[in-house]
């Protein structure tokens, strides 16, 4: 696919993303360019959709979500996805969903206070119509977790 993007606009996505908090100034000082054009391009990039939004990394186990799973669920042949879609967006605790091909339909990214929490979450999920059952694997460290994408790489640049 093609992505439409100079040298440049890749340099800035990849300093974006690495500090977004950075000023414009900040910004064009590490990809050469003065602040209004960082400002324009940044507008256009926006615009054409490359950038899909800016938020803040919280610190979970500070805010007391101490417990992350991956939870596999397998669904009925008759499950209404809309629907699946629209009671999974629903459940507070899930931060991602993602449709995969394997024997499970769905993988969840779910996040919890506890156990028993978790325990709560899951029988509220196996009531969704369209859940047969569940597997869950209980995240117990995550020693790497990457900041954004080597994108000048994954993109071939």
């Amino acid at each position: 696919m093609e992505t439409n993007l100079d040298d440049t606009d890749v340099r800035l996505l990849d300093a974006l993303q690495r500090h977004a908090r950075s000023t414009l100034a900040e910004l064009g000082s590490a990809i050469d360019l003065k602040p209004p054009a960082v400002h324009e391009r940044l507008r256009r990039l926006e615009q054409r959709g490359y950038i899909a939004g800016y938020a803040a990394r919280l610190d979970t186990r500070k805010l007391g979500l101490g417990l992350i799973a991956f939870v596999s669920a397998y669904t009925t042949s008759d499950v209404n996805y809309e629907a699946f879609y629209a009671a999974i967006a629903t459940l507070c605790e899930v931060l991602e969903v993602h449709s995969v091909a394997a024997e499970e339909t769905f993988i969840l990214k779910v996040i919890t206070r506890s156990t028993s929490h978790l325990d709560d979450f899951l029988a509220r999920l196996k009531a969704l119509p369209g859940v047969a059952r569940t597997k869950t694997t209980i995240v117990l460290a995550t020693p790497f977790e990457r900041l954004g994408m080597p994108l000048a790489e994954l993109i071939g640049r």
